[in-house]
């Protein structure tokens, strides 16, 4: 079995999983969720890479040939040094894919203004890896971020969707606004932020786009697999998905059903370190 591994320091990863079994289907996939050491997005550049390296390590142990990072985070801060310093050592031959170059490869054929913002967590607005992979793809482009440290704790507490979402939605959103007025697109930038949407929407002008992440990574995937059947004959197709936390499965389950709309999950313990 030689499943498509996706690591998320939690569970907003599974957004982007949802999203890839709704177009790659055929596949078996292995999905890892570092719950017990989240969040991920205040934690520093070294912890956090030490982290995504040893979640790596596991997925190509359990015989991934193919490992994305379905977390900004764990994309901004550790995904270079793995694929550069790590990866040749490993193994060469496997491959470790992130969720925002795939974004920043999409919203220049969106924006019309040239305009864009980035709502994120504070560790991937720090990081500036949206600017830097934006500027190369669209150095036309202008690009704004507003960190936004409350709205993973509200998704992971099941509050998205209650009345005091809507201080901490609308303060950000106003936030990005005001500090550029032109943007006519919002990357939603944690995958997390698409169960706080209906908000989102709520706080944001019409005429502006608002982007979850989840299909623009599932395309780019579909398109990578093609472009390298070197890698996709290596690929096991069940169309099954096997479900790994550091935390409390029973506890993993209940919240996974709430990213994947699917409540029959059954999750594994395993400890990385």
């Amino acid at each position: 079995m030689a499943p498509i591994g996706i690591f998320d320091s939690g569970y907003g990863g599974l957004t982007i999983l949802r999203q890839i079994r709704a177009l790659l289907p055929q596949y078996d996939y292995l999905y890892l969720g570092d719950n017990a050491r989240a969040p991920y997005g205040t934690r520093s550049f070294e912890i956090v890479y030490e982290f995504t390296l040893q979640a790596v390590r596991h997925l190509f142990d359990m015989g991934c040939p193919l490992v994305i990072l379905g977390c900004n985070t764990a994309s901004a801060k550790a995904l270079r040094s793995i694929q550069q310093n790590d990866l040749p050592n490993i193994d060469p031959t496997r491959r470790v894919l992130g969720v925002i170059r795939p974004t920043a490869e999409c919203v220049g054929e969106i924006s019309l203004s040239r305009h864009v913002g980035v709502v994120a967590t504070p560790g991937t607005i720090r990081s500036k890896t949206y600017e830097l992979e934006i500027a190369k793809l669209h150095p036309d482009m202008t690009v704004t971020g507003e960190a936004c440290p409350m709205w993973v704790p509200l998704v992971e507490n099941g509050e998205y969707d209650s009345p005091g979402a809507d201080y901490f939605v609308e303060k950000r959103i106003g936030n990005l606004l005001r500090h550029d007025p032109k943007i006519d697109t919002i990357i939603l930038g944690c995958t997390h932020y698409p169960l706080l949407l209906n908000k989102i929407l709520k706080y944001t002008p019409r005429e502006v786009r608002v982007i979850p992440q989840g299909e623009y990574v599932a395309d780019s995937l579909k398109d990578y697999l093609l472009r390298h059947p070197e890698m996709e004959q290596r690929l096991s197709q069940g169309s099954t998905t096997r479900f790994l936390t550091t935390e409390e499965p029973s506890a993993f389950s209940c919240s996974a059903a709430i990213f994947l709309g699917d409540n029959g999950v059954q999750a594994e313990r395993i400890t990385l370190g």
